[in-house]
């Protein structure tokens, strides 16, 4: 254990997250999200694990990473298949999580989602029940304070 992170984040994803850099992405993804197969195409080559529910594993990552606010939409979700302007629950969720970082969610078309996926540099597979819990989170940059 370590002060001031969140106990959800384990050493992988913590390393991980450190590892990336501006524009890198990172997919948190529902129990149902295909996660090995997609993760196999990322740069960390393999799916990581949070026991807990997609919107508690945005609180967890948020707590440590920023939002990539410099260009549009750096936060995608997964559209409901047969309803793209629908809002999942999750997301409806997760929604003033990401307001407080600045931004909103965009949606993708699900096969569109899954090749995104595959380019991102981890994916964290959640034991989020609810389908289309999925978020693909572009991380920002850290501005020093100026004296």
């Amino acid at each position: 254990m370590l002060k001031g992170i969140d106990p959800l984040v384990g050493p992988d994803l913590l390393r991980c997250l450190a590892l990336m850099g501006h524009g890198d992405e990172i997919v948190v993804s529902d129990a149902n999200f295909p996660a090995a197969s997609v993760a196999s195409s990322t740069v960390h080559g393999t799916a990581l694990r949070m026991d807990c529910g997609a919107v508690r594993a945005l609180e967890a990552i948020l707590g440590l990473m920023p939002v990539d606010t410099f260009e549009a939409d750096p936060v995608m979700t997964m559209q409901m298949v047969g309803d793209p302007e629908g809002i999942p629950e999750v997301v409806a969720e997760a929604a003033p999580l990401l307001q407080r970082e600045g931004c909103i969610s965009s949606g993708l078309e699900r096969f569109a989602f899954y090749e995104r996926a595959r380019r991102a540099f981890v994916v964290v597979l959640t034991a989020e029940p609810r389908p289309y819990g999925n978020f693909i989170l572009r991380k920002g940059v850290i501005v020093p304070d100026r004296p």
